[in-house]
């Protein structure tokens, strides 16, 4: 007998994970957005732990860069233990595994980088700053050449609990939003003067390729703005052949039909490279501005 029309609706949905409460908060508002964009959808999440996750006592750069938050979470989407990815837009290599697409996006959280501790301004000479990424050593000292940037791994409250014994860390504005800790933000820093890392502030849902059904959901819940700026900043990231690890940053803005693109990257100069551009938001405009601003800004190192 073939099952009622209610069965036949039915989808379950298995969310992969990396277990920190930061992950957690993502999968929990995408199983979220799938159920309300999907009648009778069931939607579980599947905890992974990955190598960035384990590894806390090493440099990202060491480890290898490329995907250490994501692989394993990858992994449990191709071997069949997930139908579904979830991650920071932010620790996605340019280039993903074969057989699986990025089918939605949430809309985008605010992507700017804070200051927890103290305010730039405030900082003493030679105050010690902690951050893990490349990206944000470039520009602190370039804003602050007089500054001691320390390394820095771990969750959030981990991070957190560092202010004290370092005058100030450097996490994501987002983070803190999500996880109910804005108050800890002692300064949101501008994108003109802290350009902040490729997709930062946006979820990305993975599935794989021939999964109709689930890409079907996720269509639902693709935020197509969202989508647009970080096609752009991924095109930049992928035209450098970099990853997270890379100390370059992009971020992509709307205004109507228009979109707005500035980046950074370390030149090995006394400065890194700044750039804007502005064009068109439609078709493969944003991918061709995000590889325009990569190739101007890599045009810098060889001069």
């Amino acid at each position: 007998m073939s099952g009622s029309p209610h069965s036949q609706r039915e989808l379950a949905v298995r969310l992969a994970t990396r277990a920190s409460p930061l992950a957690r908060w993502q999968a929990e508002a995408t199983a979220e957005a799938l159920r309300a964009a999907n009648d009778n959808l069931d939607a579980e999440l599947v905890e992974v732990s990955t190598e960035g996750d384990r590894r806390l006592d090493v440099p990202l750069e060491v480890i290898g860069g490329k995907g250490v938050f994501v692989k394993e979470v990858q992994a449990a989407l191709l071997d069949g233990r997930a139908d579904v990815a979830v991650h920071s837009a932010k620790d996605l290599p340019a280039i993903g595994p074969e057989g699986l697409v990025l089918a939605a996006f949430l809309p985008r959280g605010d992507p700017r980088d804070a200051m927890a501790g103290a305010r730039m301004i405030d900082l003493p000479t030679g105050a010690r700053v902690g951050t893990g990424s490349a990206r944000r050593k470039t520009q602190l000292l370039d804003l602050r050449p007089d500054l001691d940037v320390v390394g820095l791994r771990g969750n959030i409250a981990t991070r957190l609990a560092r202010v004290g014994e370092l005058d100030a860390i450097v996490v994501a504005f987002a983070a803190l939003q999500r996880l109910g800790l804005d108050d800890r933000a002692d300064e949101v820093l501008a994108p003109a003067m802290f350009c902040p890392q490729v997709g930062q502030g946006a979820v990305a849902v993975e599935c794989r390729a021939d999964d109709g059904a689930t890409l079907a959901a996720l269509r639902a819940v693709d935020h197509a703005p969202t989508r647009t700026c970080v096609e752009a900043e991924r095109a930049f990231l992928r035209e450098l052949g970099g990853d997270c690890t890379l100390p370059a940053g992009a971020h992509a803005a709307l205004d109507g039909p228009r979109l707005r693109i500035a980046g950074v990257l370390d030149v090995g100069a006394a400065r890194p490279a700044r750039a804007t551009l502005t064009g068109v938001a439609s078709g493969d405009s944003p991918a061709a501005l995000g590889v325009e601003l990569a190739r101007k800004l890599l045009a810098a190192r060889s001069r």
